[in-house]
């Protein structure tokens, strides 16, 4: 009775794994169509860092984002699907190994974000602050972004509102954005600096450390999976070696 109990089980998880696998194949499917047909509006996220948009933070486009994670999903869902269906070792293997290297790639880029956020900090005061003086008050749409970006973050600047001191508005007016004064008026140099209105680099790290529980359980869910995915497929494999 004993081989039959571990063929059935064997078929059970090679059924379960072809279900799992064709559920992260249309998912990825989904994901790849949203990104070709959204030729997504990620202009507005690009406008805020200015002259930097047209080369760096062109790759940030959400719409390429969609199509690369759709695409590797399609990848990995066909591996895994396609070989445990036809009990292919070599298809088996790649699977494993395409989730291993993103299981990796995802930890090196956790351990990346929490050694060098001073560093993002730092990059970005010297590339977005010279735009923020250039632009913040001569360029309409740059303008209106950041200040529907303060409004809704609740920030001033990417540091403080020094950012904008040397600005064209602040040539203009003598004031500061509204938003550096808690929408009290006039923004002068006193009442900014009374007020001290938090720069939204840290105002969107604070967001990011209070969503910190939420996005590190869905991380560890999906590292979860992937090691289930792993080890499933490592199992066929070993079983289709003994055959």
């Amino acid at each position: 009775a004993l081989p039959s109990a571990k063929m059935g089980c064997f078929t059970f998880i090679k059924v379960m794994m072809i279900l799992f696998n064709l559920a992260i194949f249309l998912s990825g499917g989904t994901l790849l169509g949203v990104g070709i047909w959204v030729t997504v509006d990620g202009e507005s996220f690009l406008d805020i860092f200015g002259s930097l948009s047209s080369s760096v933070l062109q790759v940030v486009n959400v719409s390429y984002f969609l199509i690369v994670i759709g695409a590797i999903l399609l990848v990995i869902g066909f591996l895994g699907c396609y070989g445990a269906q036809k009990d292919s070792k070599c298809l088996l293997m790649m699977f494993f190994s395409v989730v291993l290297i993103i299981f990796i790639a995802e930890v090196a880029a956790a351990v990346v974000a929490l050694v060098y956020t001073t560093l993002a900090e730092t990059l970005l005061t010297a590339l977005v602050t010279p735009v923020l003086k250039e632009k913040y008050g001569a360029d309409t749409k740059f303008t209106h972004i950041w200040n529907v970006t303060m409004k809704e973050v609740h920030c001033c600047g990417l540091n403080n509102y020094t950012d904008f001191t040397d600005s064209p508005l602040y040539k203009e007016t003598g004031n500061y954005p509204e938003p550096c004064c808690k929408d009290l008026q006039p923004c002068n140099d006193t009442l900014a600096a009374d007020s001290d209105v938090q720069g939204c680099f840290h105002q969107i790290l604070e967001e990011i450390k209070t969503h910190a529980g939420v996005v590190g359980g869905v991380a560890a869910g999906i590292a979860a999976l992937e090691v289930a995915a792993m080890a499933v497929s490592m199992y066929l494999y070993c079983e289709l070696d003994q055959k």
